[in-house]
């Protein structure tokens, strides 16, 4: 199954201009810079390629979501998204969990493309080993951002804080990885089947 143009066209624009809008007083910059990167970078990425590979209604609106969840955190910094404090005064938390929402997206979005990659370009058919393989690639994707991380924070010092968003955790690391494992697994248990109708569909 293929997304209709209009449908394709209007994720596009409304990601543009939530991305300018997100853009406009962020409270840092730098931070704004680092969190909407794979926004600015993906959005042509798709744009250019929808033709030669174009994805399922399901993996792009997907993206759609998780470019919203990354460019809302870029605006306000992680850390300090207005919907995490109200879930934080809610429920009595100790923090602002949006990082964790964040993190979870990062396992449970990238894992449809991933999976989606790997039945368009390898010999992979659904079952045990795509589900293993496309979960070991968002761990490894995981581990990957968590060196960006690292990095940054060695090259920027405290001015990479709001980018870290660790709010004191010393295992937010552990954390992060760990959600983004639990979103890969839950995104193929809830959603394989669906995906792979629309593949199917698309295959015709």
């Amino acid at each position: 199954m293929k997304m209709g143009r209009i449908e394709a066209r209007a994720l596009a624009g409304l990601t543009l201009a939530v991305l300018v809008a997100s853009g406009v007083a962020p409270y840092d910059r730098l931070t704004w810079w680092l969190e909407t990167a794979p926004v600015m970078i993906g959005l042509p990425l798709l744009l250019l390629t929808h033709q030669r590979f174009p994805l399922t209604p399901l993996a792009v609106r997907l993206l759609f979501v998780h470019g919203l969840i990354l460019m809302l955190g870029g605006h306000y910094t992680y850390a300090r998204v207005p919907v995490g404090f109200w879930v934080q005064d809610a429920f009595d938390l100790a923090r602002n969990h949006y990082d964790r929402l964040g993190h979870l997206a990062q396992g449970f979005i990238p894992a449809m493309l991933a999976r989606e990659i790997l039945l368009k370009q390898t010999p992979l058919r659904p079952g045990g080993w795509l589900f293993l393989l496309t979960t070991s690639v968002i761990l490894a994707f995981s581990a990957c951002y968590e060196f960006i991380e690292w990095a940054a924070a060695l090259a920027i010092g405290a001015d990479a804080d709001a980018f870290l968003a660790t709010q004191g955790d010393v295992w937010d690391t552990q954390w992060d990885m760990f959600l983004a494992l639990v979103g890969a697994i839950s995104a193929q248990l809830l959603l394989a089947r669906t995906h792979d109708r629309q593949q199917a569909v698309a295959r015709v």
